[in-house]
């Protein structure tokens, strides 16, 4: 009992501090940012967030790469930019439809996938979004190439004025912080727990009684739904849904978002979208290639960084800590 103790003591030891001092450098930088940097860049920063975020459930704690993930993100996108503007749907009932098209279709995309593993779980992921691509470029609601644009904000819950920016941020940023809170529940619960269980080794776990394919079906709707949240805010927060957040450029960009932070940390997805968000935005107007400079960033990253920007600042603090 005292070893346990012992460990346990340790461990917090080892968390407690660097995630508080983390935590409350993030909602001091949160609260106070809009009054210094232009709002709609920080939304769009807090959507990829939580988009990268949700991507992590699955490729950092459950083991399961997916090439997909535009199809939630882009597709709940859609649906909330159509059921605000058309139905004329207020905020919040525009999110939640969106998030729960999204759920719906996490849920038969890891039906259909989740018995693959490695790559070719991968590549089926990628197929199936690829049907979602080509729906919203011939369905007739989703305005084809030109998107839905003029997406009205509204008011949440009959009150307060959306089209007031700073409103919106603080709105967007209270939903990405539900989003996240509710990542690390997952990840801190029994259930994060066994998913850690069938990544180290799932035929171990299978042994035990549990069931993987299960376990992993769960995750996987999970941070579909998280991911549609993130599409949602966004294609309101901006007015409109494009063809761009349905392609597979955009479920590989928030995979080397992912990688670029640190993989299987709670942090790390956040630091490398709001990394690459504000280096696109940055270079955008330079005339630069944009692509190929991230490129060769992910590649710097990849040699020098193997555990991401976060996991290598973390190792590096618990050495010279001196807790190892």
């Amino acid at each position: 009992m005292s070893i346990q103790s012992a460990t346990t003591t340790t461990s917090s030891r080892r968390g407690v501090p660097l995630s508080a001092v983390c935590l409350a450098c993030l909602a001091a930088v949160a609260l106070a940012a809009p009054f210094f940097v232009y709002p709609l860049f920080l939304m769009k920063i807090l959507c990829f967030v939580l988009f990268a975020s949700a991507v992590n459930l699955v490729l950092g704690f459950a083991g399961l790469l997916s090439l997909g993930h535009a199809a939630f993100f882009g597709g709940a996108a859609y649906v909330a930019a159509h059921s605000a503007k058309v139905w004329g749907f207020p905020f919040e009932l525009a999110v939640l439809s969106a998030v729960a098209f999204s759920t719906l279709l996490g849920f038969v995309f890891g039906f259909l996938a989740i018995r693959r593993q490695g790559i070719y779980f991968a590549m089926v992921t990628l197929a199936l979004a690829q049907m979602i691509y080509f729906l919203a470029i011939q369905m007739p609601f989703t305005g084809g190439e030109d998107g839905i644009t003029a997406v009205p904000r509204g008011r949440l819950f009959g009150l307060v004025n959306l089209a007031d920016s700073l409103a919106m941020y603080y709105v967007v940023l209270a939903l990405v912080a539900f989003g996240l809170l509710v990542i690390w529940r997952t990840v801190h619960s029994p259930f994060g727990h066994v998913l850690a269980a069938i990544k180290e080794n799932e035929a171990r776990a299978t042994s035990l009684g549990l069931q993987p394919n299960r376990y992993k079906l769960i995750a996987f709707t999970l941070s579909a739904a998280l991911s549609g949240l993130a599409g949602a805010l966004k294609a309101i927060a901006f007015q409109v849904a494009s063809l761009l957040d349905v392609t597979w450029h955009m479920s590989g960009e928030v995979i080397l978002m992912t990688l670029i932070g640190g993989m299987g940390t709670l942090i790390g997805p956040g630091i490398g979208a709001a990394f690459v968000v504000a280096l696109e935005h940055y270079l955008s107007t330079s005339g630069l290639p944009i692509t190929f400079i991230i490129g060769v960033i992910f590649m710097v990253c990849v040699m020098l960084f193997r555990k991401g920007i976060f996991g290598e600042l973390r190792a590096w603090y618990f050495r010279w800590a001196g807790k190892d």
